[in-house]
């Protein structure tokens, strides 16, 4: 189920109500019926491997916590990361690799012939995966303790808000809110709302649009260059922010509707003023979940430097790889560690610069930072959007070859109408991505929708009339899109 569809407009209402009208200790019964069907709409048997990772991770909870030697609970954990890493490789990667194999192994005229598997990648199985697979290493390492309650533990799985797309949630954060009794708050089911409706205005407004242009170029790239490559790409940066911050805008604010607090998954990243900082502020949930699960564990930064430099690389190569079975994806991830141990690497030159010019803390040196960053950020969505590796290389290598027709009007009305779109158009979506960092900037202080409330009636309403009427008339509506994350 999508929640930019009818059915999901009718669905939520529903499960709200009965929540509220139902008793604390069957609230999660209702939940947990709730969330299975939100997923069995998409393709109701992959719901048994949500049943599979929730009953082995349930078992071997159980187990570890009645263990009290490390050596022992390693053992239950194995089968924990062998069985959830298992299903994800099998749907996930397995065609991926079993192709490039086989590419290799001809290479050398050598025979090989293991068939793919015809499998629809299960959506989601990234996310719940992970949140999941934290849940069996925080027990492990002791951390949290065991849900003795397998229907809380299946809800704290399956939770529907954030059960395709995060974001991803710990189980001492929101395990514990499931035993809470949430009682009817208008301030807080009208702030939910309110981060819903946002969170629609960024995706069937701004995402939607953009993706009109970007999908139509970086799918016929051959028809395109300079010009049309520029915008697409420029587009499709703040495609997927939108796409996605959207998505867990919804998410969260579903949820603060019911009373449940999932953590910030976006913080203004294209404010960031580093790569290191983009990522402090850009798909949060998962970015600690690799800090925590993968970079410390590796030793972090607390190791020699060129270790330091290799955790770095590794985390962001399987972050890459995380998001797809796909060279690009592996590209972009190890782009971005390269960018990080640059940027170490380059400190104290860079600090001498800085000092000789005495342009530090200046507002000249704040805008060349965020450019910077933004810069590189947009350089590697790239690969990102790319549909593989030549198409990728075709986009940077043509995206400066005709610089002349910037400046002549007619040939830039041509190029639009190329790209199925014209002037209004191009400028009614900078103008909505211009609305949309506006609004970012105003939230640097704190929560929009709480700050609104102390605003005049006015401004308010006139604050929300804006959105909803975008919604209503500036959306593309032709066709009903999926969110960008699905896929991983």
């Amino acid at each position: 189920m999508l929640f930019n569809s009818l059915q999901f407009l009718i669905f939520f209402p529903i499960v709200v109500t009965i929540f509220f009208l139902l008793p604390q200790k069957r609230r999660w019964i209702l939940l947990l019926i709730a969330s299975y069907y939100f997923y069995m709409c998409w393709k109701v048997e992959y719901i048994v491997l949500i049943i599979i990772s929730t009953l082995i991770d349930y078992f071997v909870a159980q187990q570890m916590d009645k263990l009290k030697e490390q050596a022992k609970k390693k053992k239950w954990l194995y089968l924990s990361l062998i069985s959830n890493l298992g299903i994800l490789f099998g749907f996930k990667y397995f065609n991926f690799i079993n192709e490039n194999v086989q590419s290799f192994f001809n290479h050398f005229n050598i025979f090989y012939n293991v068939p793919a598997f015809e499998l629809l990648l299960p959506v989601g199985i990234s996310f719940y995966t992970f949140q999941t697979l934290s849940y069996t290493i925080d027990v492990y390492n002791c951390k949290t303790k065991a849900q003795k309650h397998l229907g809380v533990f299946a809800v704290f799985v399956s939770f529907f808000p954030q059960l395709v797309a995060g974001p991803i949630e710990r189980s001492n954060r929101m395990l514990p809110q499931f035993f809470v009794k949430h009682d009817f708050n208008y301030e807080r089911v009208r702030f939910g709302l309110q981060q819903m409706m946002w969170g629609f205005f960024k995706k069937v407004v701004i995402a939607d649009r953009l993706a009109i242009v970007v999908d139509g170029v970086y799918n016929n790239l051959d028809n395109y260059s300079g010009f049309a490559l520029i915008i697409a790409t420029i587009f499709f940066t703040f495609q997927i922010y939108c796409d996605f911050s959207g998505y867990s805008d919804i998410a969260i604010g579903s949820a603060r509707v019911m009373g449940f607090e999932l953590m910030e998954n976006f913080k203004r990243p294209y404010f960031s003023k580093s790569i290191s900082e983009f990522w402090k502020r850009w798909h949060i949930s998962l970015s600690t979940w690799f800090r925590d699960y993968l970079y410390i564990p590796l030793g972090g930064s607390k190791v020699v430097k060129w270790k330091w430099y290799y955790n770095l690389f590794i985390t962001f190569l399987v972050s890459g790889f995380w998001h797809g079975a796909n060279f690009t994806f592996i590209v972009w991830g190890a782009l971005h560690g390269t960018y990080l141990i640059s940027a170490i690497i380059l400190k104290k030159p860079k600090e001498i610069i800085i000092n000789y010019l005495n342009i530090k803390n200046t507002n000249f040196h704040k805008i060349y930072q965020v450019s910077f960053t933004f810069l590189l950020a947009s350089f590697a969505w790239i690969f990102f959007r790319a549909n593989n590796i030549t198409d990728a290389i075709y986009v940077i290598t043509h995206l400066f070859t005709d610089v002349g027709d910037y400046t002549n009007f007619t040939a830039m009305q041509l190029k639009l109408r190329g790209l199925g779109i014209g002037m209004n158009d191009l400028l009614i979506s900078f103008g909505l991505i211009i609305f949309m960092e506006l609004f970012n900037i105003y939230e640097r202080d704190g929560d929009v929708w709480l700050k609104l409330k102390n605003k005049s009636k006015w401004l308010r309403w006139s604050v929300y009339y804006i959105i909803m009427l975008g919604i209503l008339f500036l959306a593309p509506y032709s066709k009903v899109s999926n969110f960008i994350y699905f896929q991983f």
